[in-house]
């Protein structure tokens, strides 16, 4: 595996979302000198948090899984994730809601979702969950370690056991089909596919080994933490500021200072930051803007779907769970117009979240607070000015919500999140989920995080590898700061010389 050349000592780290804070406390437990520098004024990205009247809304993820990860991440600057975060299994994970009116609440326990699908769907269908079950978790077994949280240099890097055990599993054919071996019921298949969503591909298009995402929620569980998503990133910037991490809040970042193929600091309006290494988590178009120059690729990259979110918050004793997939009867349609035609779904699948089904603090007493978010075409495949569109598409998705789950729902607050929202974020194509995950842009294949023609610059976040989803931008510090020190196990010493 390829690494760093020359000292390591001093590291800056652009960014405080969830991939900097990362590789920080990563990197602080190895023993480096760690700045992390953010032009916001918090940790957080787009892992953020806005009050309004009292209600607490997170403006970013709002699904939580592999908390074993999380874990391993405080653990590495010797931290406990239980001293500064506490977090709640879901149970039911979600709740899945569909055209015809049948609901299906999806267990992680595997006895208990088993018993669900018999009443939802009948004994056969049960006994196809039990096996594909097992399949969801050979297949992270075989895919895990090796191809998402390992770097790889190359596409000969692929050349493992691991690959072939993929290969023998189905992980290559398409995952709708894949799933289909294993289950009949089209309601129930898409409990276990809409997930290629998140890697932004249509489940009749995406690889089976996506399914490790579905692994992730219906079998190793939903997790939340106790005031909101966003305390996740507040968590490890108080882990990494007592592990020697210095913070730079409100400070943009306005350009690097180079000498030859090494980058000597990090410049900002007001100072310049010493670096023997940097650490972009910035989106790749910015990170390669700051390293002045671009990414050498015959394709141009694809970016991911995007999304209309809707937080919502009022009075009310509503029916609904912390985590409610709500199904159109539309299915192939909603992958056409999303990824090809480039235009809203005209029978609208959405995910509809109560974090105060959980945490009710997260609103005023005797308050609701509900976030509801709508797949819509990115900027760069549906263009079109969501400053004005915005408002009446948020209402006609409420009305949606109102006749499948929330007759009668008046809102006293809301606040809309667009595609023009995240572009003035500089998400790339206005997508808070970064590029897709084709195959061409999946593995050796995405944006790799060490960028050719620089020797001392890593790079982290959802649009490098390994991608998209708390769990995966987590892994991508870690990964960041394998490309600097080595891989360290937990009980390694820190390597001699390092400073």
């Amino acid at each position: 595996m390829r690494t760093v050349r020359g000292r390591t000592g001093r590291v800056v780290v652009v960014g405080a979302g969830l991939a900097g804070l990362s590789a920080a406390l990563h990197l602080a437990g190895r023993g480096r000198q760690v700045t992390v520098v953010e032009r916001d004024p918090g940790p957080g990205g787009r892992t953020g948090r806005v009050t309004r009247d009292g209600y607490h809304l997170d403006t970013g993820p709002t699904v939580l899984t592999m908390p074993s990860i999380l874990a391993g991440t405080f653990a590495a600057a010797g931290a406990d994730l239980a001293d500064h975060l506490r977090l709640t299994r879901l149970d039911p994970a979600y709740t899945a809601r569909f055209a015809d009116g049948s609901v299906l609440p999806v267990h992680s326990d595997g006895d208990r979702m088993a018993d669900a699908v018999r009443a939802f769907a009948g004994p056969a269908e049960a006994a196809g969950y039990r096996r594909l079950r097992t399949w969801l978790t050979r297949l992270y077994t075989a895919e895990f370690d090796r191809f998402v949280a390992g770097n790889i240099d190359s596409p000969l890097g692929l050349l493992t056991p691991d690959l072939a055990r993929l290969v023998a599993l189905g992980g290559f054919r398409r995952l709708d089909r894949r799933i289909g071996a294993f289950l009949r019921d089209e309601r129930l298949k898409r409990v276990f596919i809409f997930q290629a969503l998140y890697a932004g591909e249509s489940p009749m298009r995406a690889l089976a080994l996506y399914a490790v995402i579905s692994y992730m929620d219906t079998v190793g569980g939903v997790y939340f933490p106790e005031g909101g998503m966003a305390a996740v990133p507040r968590a490890m910037a108080a882990a990494a500021a007592a592990a020697g991490v210095e913070f730079r809040f409100g400070e943009a970042v306005t350009g690097l200072e180079r000498r030859g193929a090494r980058v000597t600091a990090v410049l900002t309006a007001g100072d310049r930051i010493a670096a023997d290494v940097v650490v972009l988590t910035t989106e790749p178009h910015e990170s390669y803007r700051l390293l002045g120059r671009a990414p050498r690729r015959p394709i141009p990259l694809r970016p991911a779907p995007s999304a209309l979110v809707l937080h919502a918050g009022g009075p009310g004793d509503w029916p609904a769970g912390h985590h409610t997939i709500s199904f159109g009867d539309g299915w192939t349609s909603t992958f056409r117009e999303l990824i090809t035609e480039g235009r809203p779904m005209s029978d609208p699948s959405l995910l509809i979240t109560r974090p105060t089904a959980t945490d009710p603090g997260l609103a005023p007493p005797g308050r609701q607070l509900f976030s509801i978010l709508a797949p819509v075409p990115n900027l760069a495949r549906g263009p079109r000015d969501w400053d004005r569109d915005a408002e009446p598409y948020a209402e006609e998705i409420l009305d949606h919500v109102r006749a499948r789950l929330l007759p009668g729902f008046e809102p006293e607050l809301q606040y809309i999140l667009s595609p023009a929202d995240w572009q003035r974020r500089g998400l790339v194509a206005g997508t808070p989920f970064s590029y897709a995950h084709s195959f061409g842009q999946t593995g050796p294949f995405r944006p790799r995080n060490l960028p050719p023609g620089t020797e001392n610059v890593v790079l982290a976040g959802g649009g490098t590898v390994p991608g998209v989803g708390v769990p995966t931008v987590l892994l991508s510090g870690r990964l960041a700061a394998d490309r600097i020190t080595g891989p360290v196990r937990s009980a390694d010493p820190v390597p001699e010389g390092a400073r």
